[in-house]
């Protein structure tokens, strides 16, 4: 069950009413193994794996949302029902007021796709000739064409790119021109599968400060499914938490830290060395000479701690650390494997494990198309 915050999380927000609403959502997959034994001639049974189970949420207009999990939890998944590349198995989902699964044509010209390890650009051409390309594909208008590829040109340095091939483009350039083609049709809702993946430092913060601009001039909803949390703390002021296909958490990065039962480090420099300080509120888990660690939880306020270390130790120094939110995020993600296992059984949870493995993130079970490689634009034209 998820942990929210401030009930209903994207209900409100910007321009109205939720423009994504999942509600129930679930995505079975079968799958073929060999049965357990000896021998050449074990058959095969069939598991049913549960990529996602029961998702539910909104995301209003204009939202930037952070969609985290690891691999395997069912977000590149959840993506791809909502593109309408995947069909789900049960519950209702609506984007824009369209199904995605029986309205994929129609829903193209709503969204934007950037899967962040395959390309939406044509191979052999050059960078100008794809998004003249895109153009066409989605009937966009030379005038309002002409504007929003001089704004992506402009923001993403993309001027000396145009002529290149695009086979010749590093990761980073590339990836930069995944996102402007993404966004030449003017979509209501980007959906970004890892688009910082393989940056390297100067070209993130070129992305990071592209998307926000975008969504605070022009209002486009962003759902950002990432493993670089960087992206999340610096882009979504909510942030949603998937695992085994279940909802874990939704709600802002502050309430993340509660709920994953964070803690704060405070860096005390004494004058002289001295045993492990005892002050109530906190514990001392780290002593080198005159330095000592001490955490405390990251709901507490620092400041009554200090003052009681000052009255009571020769106090030369301090400092506070914020709890990293990646240790936030193991520590949901490993509760969440140990309640899930306790309720399976032991058998249940290894076969569940190893089913998810198979049906993992970045690639479609057999029968099942590979994402973003069904169509040109995005993967949903």
């Amino acid at each position: 069950m998820a942990v929210a915050e401030g009930g209903t999380a994207g209900a409100g927000g910007a321009g109205g009413g939720p423009l994504i609403v999942l509600e129930g959502v679930e995505k079975v997959f079968s799958v073929r193994r060999r049965a357990r034994g000896r021998g050449p001639l074990r058959r095969r049974v069939r598991e049913e794996v549960r990529a996602v189970d029961g998702l539910s949420f909104e995301v209003a207009r204009g939202e930037m949302v952070g969609y985290i999990g690891p691999n395997g939890a069912g977000k590149s998944t959840t993506v791809k029902m909502l593109t309408g590349i995947l069909t789900p198995s049960g519950g209702r989902l609506r984007v824009a007021g369209l199904d995605p699964s029986r309205e994929r044509t129609r829903l193209a010209r709503r969204i934007g796709v950037v899967f962040g390890q395959r390309t939406t650009l044509w191979w052999d051409l050059p960078l100008r000739d794809s998004y003249a390309l895109v153009r066409r594909m989605y009937r966009v208008e030379p005038a309002r064409f002409r504007r929003n590829l001089e704004r992506c040109v402009e923001l993403l340095d993309l001027g000396p790119l145009l002529p290149v091939p695009v086979r010749q483009l590093s990761l980073g350039q590339r990836m930069r021109g995944d996102i402007a083609a993404a966004l030449l049709h003017d979509p209501d809702v980007l959906y970004l599968d890892e688009p910082t993946i393989g940056l390297d430092v100067v070209s993130k913060a070129r992305v990071r400060g592209f998307l926000r601009d975008l969504n605070a001039e022009r209002g486009t909803t962003v759902l950002l499914t990432t493993h670089d949390l960087t992206d999340i703390e610096q882009l979504c002021r909510r942030v949603m938490v998937i695992d085994h296909g279940r909802l874990m958490y939704d709600g802002g990065l502050a309430g993340l830290h509660a709920a994953g039962e964070s803690e704060r480090t405070l860096v005390v420099d004494l004058e002289r060395e001295l045993p492990p300080i005892a002050v109530e509120g906190a514990r001392t888990v780290r002593v080198a000479g005159p330095r000592q660690w001490l955490a405390f939880p990251a709901s507490a306020s620092a400041a009554p701690l200090v003052a009681r270390i000052a009255e009571d130790y020769p106090l030369a120094d301090l400092s506070l650390r914020e709890p990293d939110i990646e240790d936030v995020i193991a520590r949901m993600y490993a509760a969440g494997r140990e309640a899930t296992a306790a309720a399976a059984g032991p058998g249940t949870a290894r076969r569940g494990s190893a089913a998810r493995g198979t049906a993992g993130q970045g690639d479609a079970p057999p029968g099942e198309p590979a994402p973003g490689g069904a169509d040109r634009g995005g993967g949903v034209g």
